[in-house]
């Protein structure tokens, strides 16, 4: 069962619609139970490091209340409960509620993460106060939500003035070897071993996706037309992956 939100004043969340696109969330139901199996699989683990990676970035500190957009099983949001301590709080939102399901079970076995909150919500309309939180991540959400200006508005307001978001994702890389490698990869190795658990048409959205998502550069640029005062794209994973750091 997902957590109830009762430690919080009840002006702090306001209900909200799910709208994102409709086959995307089916989607991330579709492949919740073997989510985390393949994630391990299709980046021989290295993902662990990529996620810890982006939630140093967010300086999260002991007492910090914290989010994690589009929190899928919890990798992320598990990372800062660890960070922030029992006397700081994590919400873990998503629009899947079969990944909020897996998140929250995976929960219940581990006591040092009794401080986590899971909330079924979009990512283009946040249900929490302007400026609620002292850090946020979001790990291979950005590309998949509809209107990602409209996320990354959200996201800054309701950031504290100084704090923090860290946004892990596919690098979308101009340079050509990069991306015929990332292409490569999806072909030869991430539909086949998808389809191993019967989700290789599921899992070929992804070179359509990484096509039409944004550079590092153009991250940057979007960042700061929605108001953050500084954002910069790392590129991590041998130019595989991306990290955009903006802050408040």
């Amino acid at each position: 069962m997902l957590t109830a939100l009762a430690p919080y004043p009840s002006s702090t969340f306001r209900p909200t619609s799910i709208r994102c696109a409709n086959d995307r969330q089916a989607l991330f139901n579709r492949i919740a139970p073997v989510y985390d199996n393949l994630n391990d699989l299709l980046s021989l683990g290295q993902h662990r490091i990529w996620k810890r990676m982006a939630v140093s970035w967010t300086g999260a500190k002991m007492g910090d209340r914290v989010l994690d957009v589009c929190c899928g099983s919890g990798d992320l949001a598990f990372l800062l409960s660890n960070n922030v301590s029992s006397n700081g709080k994590v919400i873990g939102l998503d629009f899947s509620k079969e990944q909020l399901m897996v998140a929250s079970s995976r929960s219940f076995s581990k006591n040092c993460y009794k401080n986590i909150e899971w909330v079924q919500g979009d990512a283009v309309d946040l249900p929490f106060d302007d400026g609620w939180f002292d850090a946020i991540t979001m790990g291979y959400g950005l590309r998949n939500v509809v209107d990602k200006r409209k996320a990354m508005q959200e996201i800054l307001r309701v950031l504290k003035s100084g704090s923090t978001v860290s946004i892990l994702d596919f690098n979308k890389s101009n340079e050509l070897l990069t991306s015929s490698i990332t292409e490569w990869m999806i072909d030869n190795v991430v539909v086949p071993v998808a389809s191993v658990y019967g989700l290789s048409e599921d899992y070929k959205y992804l070179k359509s996706s990484i096509r039409e998502f944004l550079t590092g550069k153009e991250l940057e640029k979007l960042a700061l037309e929605v108001g953050f005062s500084t954002a910069r794209h790392y590129e991590i994973g041998g130019g595989l992956m991306g990290c955009l750091v903006a802050q408040h």
